[in-house]
């Protein structure tokens, strides 16, 4: 008599983890044992390689070799379309040995889908696409941009997504598709418990963060002229005009993750001041904020209630600098309050609530279900 779960297939499923150029399995795994990798990564990126715990074989793409020329051409297809073709195209082997491929963004996924139209038929896999900012920049795209990235995203059997806030939207323009919100989660095996902030000082306020919808001038606004606050600030990314004549705001650089874990530890609080979004921007800082045990004031925005609610961070609005000073100086107030609210966001972060390691079961989840729904594995023919 079999052991095998009612729904798991005969034999495990194969899935193929294409992402970034960049991101390759053997460039990231030497970057990560050599200590250049900075914040809380893994020794794959992003932790898909959880999955195996759930039945999976999971594979990652590699960064192949390329020429200056063909480096040249690839940039180029990219900046013409979107998407790097090139990248997939060099992994179609691998692709078409899959049972199922997963993306991280949808650079991958746009270049998956033009991969799979070319495949044989017989050797086309099921698709787990994953899409970041494409609804977000939906609106900007011309009519024919918006055809053809449909019609590149038609074979996928799931489109993911971060943030309900994309998930509710893709179903409108994607009708047709099961579209899914799969929380995005970090390592989270070590934690720092929580400490109540010292009370009677300089309040140590701390944000992190490079991406385009990081709202700087909303957070030094917020601090400016406020002698009970100092600001620091790790972002390659603020214009340094922001930054002149400023003498309670400070840039951090980061070369090492000693020194991230530093800036934490030093930390009374994590502010997040953020632009409005429909992809969960800042998901990693509160996380990480949540594992090193730091409260954390947020811009509500985003979707990130679906990460954490007002029980475990402090939520302001979006662009209001006077909220976001009281809502930092609130956590000094109530030193007490602030470390229960760090307790309770740190209970989210587990294997089986917020972690890399449920993004990962969650992926697995679904293409458990995608397989076992359009094929067969016994004695490991594949019936298509």
């Amino acid at each position: 008599m079999s052991d095998t779960p009612a729904d798991m297939p005969a034999r495990r499923p194969r899935a193929f983890v294409l992402l970034a150029r960049g991101f390759g399995a053997t460039a990231w795994r030497a970057r990560f044992e050599s200590g250049a990798l900075i914040g809380m990564n893994e020794p794959l990126a992003y932790g898909y390689f959880h999955a195996a715990d759930q039945g999976i074989d999971v594979t990652y793409g590699e960064d192949l070799p390329e020429g200056r020329l063909s480096r040249l051409l690839r940039l180029g297809i990219r900046a013409v379309t979107g998407f790097d073709f090139l990248h997939a195209w060099r992994q179609r082997d691998q692709i078409a040995c899959a049972d199922i491929v997963w993306t991280h963004t949808e650079s991958q996924s746009l270049a998956v889908g033009a991969v799979w139209r070319l495949l044989p038929r017989v050797r086309r896999p099921r698709l787990l696409l994953q899409q970041i900012w494409l609804i977000d920049r939906w609106p900007g795209f011309s009519p024919l941009r918006r055809w053809v990235y449909r019609w590149l995203l038609a074979p996928a059997d799931v489109l993911t997504f971060h943030s309900p806030l994309n998930t509710e939207l893709a179903r409108e323009i994607f009708p047709e598709h099961r579209c899914e919100l799969v929380r995005f989660g970090i390592a989270a095996d070590q934690k720092t418990p929580p400490r109540l902030i010292r009370s009677g000082g300089v309040l140590r306020v701390l944000a992190l963060g490079s991406d385009r919808h990081r709202d700087w001038a909303t957070l030094i606004d917020a601090v400016e002229g406020c002698a009970d606050l100092h600001l620091t600030i790790v972002s390659g990314t603020i214009p340094a005009h922001l930054l002149a004549g400023k003498p309670n705001v400070a840039r951090a650089k980061i070369t090492r993750n000693e020194d991230l874990f530093a800036c934490y530890a030093q930390a009374d609080v994590v502010a997040l001041s953020l632009k409005p979004n429909l992809h969960v921007s800042g998901s990693t800082v509160s996380q990480e904020a949540a594992v090193m045990g730091v409260p954390a004031v947020i811009s509500d925005v985003g979707g990130l209630r679906a990460y954490f609610d007002d029980s475990c961070v402090t939520y302001v609005p979006p662009g209001d600098a006077a909220a976001l000073r009281a809502a930092l100086r609130a956590q000094a107030t109530d030193p007490e309050a602030a470390r229960q609210r760090a307790l309770r966001a740190q209970a989210q972060m587990s294997a089986e609530g917020l972690s890399s390691r449920a993004f990962a079961r969650d992926h697995a989840r679904l293409s458990i279900d995608i397989i076992c729904e359009t094929r067969s594995f016994h004695d490991g023919n594949i019936d298509r």
